[in-house]
């Protein structure tokens, strides 16, 4: 072995405790190197062996995950991102990653940051992002600390997002108390690409050259990945130089150079630096080519002088990417970079073996076996205890014989429509720019999940991202299966086939055994409905550690990200009522029940329900039907059943065109659960007089439950011959109510 530099001071256990290492975890180094390791060494450790990059406390479960599908291209863990077949010789390449505790540290980067590191994980790929959603969870609205955050949370989104040139096209945002320290930012970006042009983060090739390119690395994000694998505790601010610094320009340019650089065929693996930075993207590259690397950090363009070896090896700096080139071909990259104006240097050469060895000023300053660090090599794995936390026995305890009837429905109706949790989000996502890139087929036709068009083809794509954390809370395993039951019926809704999944699992801290119990229900009820509808996972990213020393954990938020297919876009179907006089209907079966509604949560004030009825077998019977209507013409608007129940469903298809409408209840069920209970499996759609039977006989032949509500008319609410107000004034409740509060 080369000998190694100790101008770093050895390490002891306690030094790997510092780095977030655990003692049988420092044993295991000094085992495999046969030796003490060095500081930079134990630096390399501790972010690879983070629970950020190695997924040492998940992994075991993620495995359960169904990860095959009719178009998987590439599966969970193959690529830098999940890889779709979506025919018409193209391919969609899509993922979702939080960026949690950087935002609720410094909002503005940590979540333009992490717009700008879900894209490049697109583009690495060869892949040209078109897309992008977010999913954000924050605390109290009416407190001064979440408008800060979210103020901060969005225009970072924005700001990245718009001059990066991609337009952002759909999202959610959730508001409960349980996010007031720890505040939730996912991002996902999708991409498309042709099939067999893909470009893979691997490395091979005794005496391939190995390259940095894009921006110079600096001291910020260094740490990053342990700073993302512990609680957020009062004094995480200390820890605010971990949090990165993003320049979208730069980005843009990286894109294209990136991009550029593929076509020469020059490449032969690519991956773009994101947590642990140099240091993760030297060693799954080799890990995964079989092959080693020499590095030399004293080549790295940096942007402040004196930086030691392990700050260099760990910076999060922002839009890099580690290029590895076919010897003789170097010329190539590096013209394409100097047209670009962006850093392009040679850091490092393949090699044989599995060993990458990092110089600085040729010293060598560690020494390390690339498959020791990686996920699927030596990184440390865990099967944690878990344990039914006492809340879930209280949850299955509500009966609805327990809550009154409301006196008033009309203030139930007011307050749901001016919720933040179901409210117009328009203050949001009228920041963002929707239609850069002219492909937004959403923005003047509202549907349930996001229609981005693919040019010079027929099809189309549907996107959403969607969880509810409070059904999640609930009951772990039920409610992830509504998450990904909802995905796939807001992409049937507007005209979609469900294709493939993507998630960010939001969690507490694994060690926690009531936390890891919501974790293990919720792959299983993920891992449930994915099968079902053959919708695969093709990776995501797992985050823990969202809890705070004196706020706890914040509700499991598995979100869910879909892509489906539009196989004509003559299919797309939108959610508002369009002609007076057209027949109601809600298909699906109406339960009594107002379990983890936000009725039961924020109106009736009891928080301990279990989540909402749900039937996987009634719901994939639902989303069948309601393809084929669609598919035959039949429907003129579709929109699912979710927060704020049946009501809302009506409301919001009301309030785009100022249609009302005129419906009976059925006097079956409650009038609370019938209009504001959030049963699953339901979907309300309007059809003209002349498809009303040939809808009834679809679905009685599918085998699905069916009610008349009643019909389109005038610009009121009428409901059991009861007006409730006109259409206009619920809407600018549900309009302004969010900007409201935020300015």
């Amino acid at each position: 072995m080369s000998p190694i530099s100790y101008k770093d001071q050895l390490t002891t256990i306690e030094t790997a405790k510092q780095l977030g290492l655990l003692p049988e975890e420092f044993e295991k180094v000094k085992s495999m190197l046969g030796r003490v390791p060095n500081f930079t060494e134990l630096s390399i450790y501790s972010v690879m062996w983070s629970e950020h990059c190695s997924y040492k406390n998940s992994i075991i479960w993620l495995k359960k995950l169904p990860k095959d599908g009719p178009h998987m291209l590439a599966k969970a863990g193959e690529e830098n991102a999940g890889l779709v077949d979506i025919g018409d010789g193209l391919a969609c390449c899509f993922k979702i990653e939080s960026h949690n505790h950087p935002s609720a540290l410094e909002p503005y980067q940590g979540a333009a940051t992490g717009v700008g590191g879900i894209n490049r994980d697109i583009f690495t790929m060869g892949a040209r992002p078109i897309a992008q959603l977010n999913s954000l969870r924050f605390g109290d609205i009416n407190s001064e600390k979440t408008k800060w955050l979210i103020k901060g949370v969005v225009k970072g989104i924005g700001d990245y997002g718009n001059a990066f040139g991609i337009p952002t096209v759909g999202g959610e945002v959730f508001f409960d108390d349980c996010y007031n320290v720890n505040p939730l930012v996912n991002a996902m970006s999708v991409g498309i690409v042709h099939k067999g042009e893909t470009v893979s983060a691997t490395s091979y090739g005794e005496g391939n050259p190995v390259f940095i390119v894009g921006s110079s690395t600096g001291k910020d994000g260094i740490h990053g990945a342990a700073f993302a694998s512990k609680d957020l505790t009062e004094d995480s601010a200390k820890d605010l130089p971990a949090v990165q610094v993003g320049d979208p320009f730069q980005e843009k340019l990286l894109l294209e150079a990136s991009l550029e650089i593929i076509t020469t065929g020059a490449v032969i693996g690519m991956q773009d630096m994101g947590a642990a930075g140099i240091t993760c993207s030297t060693s799954e590259m080799s890990a995964k080519g079989e092959h080693g690397m020499e590095i030399w950090l004293d080549k790295v363009p940096t942007r402040q002088s004196g930086m030691h070896p392990f700050e260099i090896l760990l910076s999060e700096s922002q839009e890099r990417m580690l290029v590895v080139v076919k010897k003789g071909q170097e010329d190539k990259i590096l013209k394409v970079f100097d047209k670009w104006d962006l850093n392009c240097v040679q850091i490092g050469v393949v090699t044989k073996g599995d060993r990458i060895k990092y110089f600085f000023n040729n010293e060598l300053v560690a020494d390390v076996p690339a498959p020791s660090l990686v996920l699927g090599g030596d990184a440390p794995v865990y099967q944690r205890e878990y344990k039914e936390p006492a809340y879930y026995a209280e949850n299955k305890k509500f009966k609805i014989e327990q809550v009154s009837e409301p006196k008033d429905y009309k203030a139930v109706m007011q307050h749901l429509a001016s919720h933040p949790n179901i409210a117009s989000k328009r203050w949001v996502f009228n920041q963002y720019d929707s239609m850069v890139g002219t492909i937004n087929m959403s923005t003047n036709q509202p549907s349930d999940a996001a229609i981005v068009n693919i040019k010079g083809s027929k099809k189309a794509l549907a996107l959403t991202v969607d969880c509810n954390s409070r059904y999640v809370n609930a009951d772990p395993e039920i409610g992830c299966a509504i998450a990904v039951s909802e995905a796939a019926r807001n992409i049937v809704c507007s005209g979609g086939e469900p294709s493939a999944v993507t998630n960010c699992l939001n969690f507490g801290n694994p060690y926690n055994p009531e936390v890891y119990w919501q974790f293990v229900g919720a792959i299983k009820g993920m891992s449930s409905a994915c099968t079902k509808f053959k919708t695969p996972v093709t990776g995501g990213n797992v985050s823990f550690y969202n809890q705070s020393s004196y706020e706890g954990p914040v509700f499991p938020t598995p979100t869910i990200g879909m892509i489906g297919i539009v196989e004509d876009k003559k299919f797309q179907t939108t959610l508002n009522f369009k002609n007076e006089g057209d027949v109601i209907y809600l298909l699906g079966k109406s339960q009594n029940d107002i379990a983890s509604s936000e009725y039961l949560f924020s109106f009736q004030k009891i928080k301990n329900s279990p989540a909402p009825c749900f039937n996987l077998e009634e719901e994939f019977n639902l989303q069948h039907a309601t393809k084929s209507l669609i598919k035959k013409g039949l429907l003129n608007s579709a929109h699912d059943v979710s927060e704020g129940g049946l009501f809302i469903t009506l409301l919001e298809s009301a309030i785009y065109n100022n249609m009302g409408f005129e419906i009976t209840s059925d006097n079956l069920i409650r009038k609370d659960a019938f209009l504001f209970g959030e049963s699953q499996s339901r979907i309300v759609v309007s059809v003209s007089n002349v498809n009303a039977e040939k809808l009834e006989t679809l679905l009685k032949a599918e085998g699905v439950s069916y009610f008349n509500l009643g019909s389109v008319k005038g610009d009121s609410l009428i409901i059991d011959s009861i007006n409730y107000g006109k259409v206009n004034e619920y809407a600018n409740l549900y309009n302004t109510s969010i900007e409201q509060k935020l300015n």
